[in-house]
């Protein structure tokens, strides 16, 4: 007989945050369950105040098919909508003490029956790595979602991407340093950032940082937490031999994917994607350029914001 994870030690948490998901949530929840597990793990689903039933209907998608004895769940409903970093981060109060890894996983995401034990081996093979994510496929396109693999948005970085030059040199260095084009996404690699759409660390690592900066609402956290990684000397890396599946958008409906976000919605989500660039550049990267350059980012920045709101209004 098996032992219910609640007398075994966890050795991975992951913590989901929901908000406005729909029925994403309940078929997230149900990969999770279908997961083939050699360790306990712990699922924690938090919800930011969602105002549809996607945080109910998963709760009886588990009633349904109850979870396997090497896993748990937790569901916890927030009273107020908080924010992505915030919500996270009350998910991290929840994990077991005696957890050795946390995974970060959007809601709209489908997870496959051997990533978790894949991505827990890679760990064990690899005591150096400190975070790590996988191989995240587009539902829309069934290609890699490009800010799994991506550099730091640098000035030189930001104009080749969002000029088009990235386009005609996608393999190089210098001109596709946006999402590491040099890289090749079929071997294991060592990254700059990725999306947290599928953020996976040690449990120390997380602590050291203090989890997420609630100074984000929503975009531009996961960028925020990898470039603290780089900060402090802690490594990222790509691993593409295990996947899931990310329907992208879901909740702030401004990506090209099926959503039931509302256009208020979809204008704040736009609004906070640019604030977020803001607050990066701020933080991290302002020190590192001179006035002119500094204005022209802010410039352009305010100008991606005019072409984002714009699009979410009438679009």
């Amino acid at each position: 007989m098996k032992k219910s994870p609640r007398n075994n030690p966890v050795y991975l948490s992951v913590v989901v945050l929901n908000f406005n998901s729909g029925h994403y949530l309940s078929a997230c929840v149900d990969s999770i369950s279908k997961s083939r597990l050699r360790y306990p793990v712990e699922a924690i689903v938090i919800d930011n105040c969602s105002s549809d039933d996607s945080f109910i209907l998963a709760q009886k998608k588990l009633a349904v098919r109850p979870p396997s004895d090497n896993l748990s769940f937790k569901f916890q409903r927030l009273n107020n909508n908080i924010g992505f970093s915030a919500g996270n981060n009350r998910g991290v109060e929840l994990i077991s003490p005696d957890s050795r890894y946390v995974l970060f996983l959007n809601p709209d995401t489908i997870v496959n029956p051997d990533s978790l034990n894949k991505m827990m081996a890679f760990f064990l093979r690899h005591p150096q790595a400190d975070a790590a994510t996988c191989f995240v496929k587009l539902a829309l396109t069934n290609r890699l979602q490009p800010e799994c693999h991506r550099g730091f948005p640098t000035p030189w970085r930001s104009l080749c991407h969002f000029s088009g030059i990235s386009k005609l040199l996608p393999t190089s260095a210098v001109f596709s340093g946006y999402f590491l084009g040099n890289l090749n996404i079929k071997e294991t690699h060592r990254i700059e950032a990725c999306v947290g759409a599928f953020l996976m660390l040690k449990k120390t690592v997380g602590q050291n940082l203090g989890w997420w900066n609630e100074k984000y609402f929503f975009y531009g956290e996961d960028l925020d937490f990898c470039y603290r990684l780089y900060q402090n000397n802690y490594k990222l890396y790509f691993y593409p031999h295990c996947s899931i599946t990310h329907f992208q958008g879901i909740s702030s409906g401004i990506k090209k994917t099926k959503s039931a976000a509302t256009r208020p919605t979809r204008v704040k989500a736009a609004q906070a994607s640019t604030e977020a660039m803001r607050i990066f550049y701020q933080d991290h990267l302002f020190g590192h350029y001179n006035f002119l350059t500094r204005s022209l980012v802010l410039a352009g920045i305010k100008l991606l914001e005019i072409i984002r709101v714009t699009k979410a209004k009438y679009l």
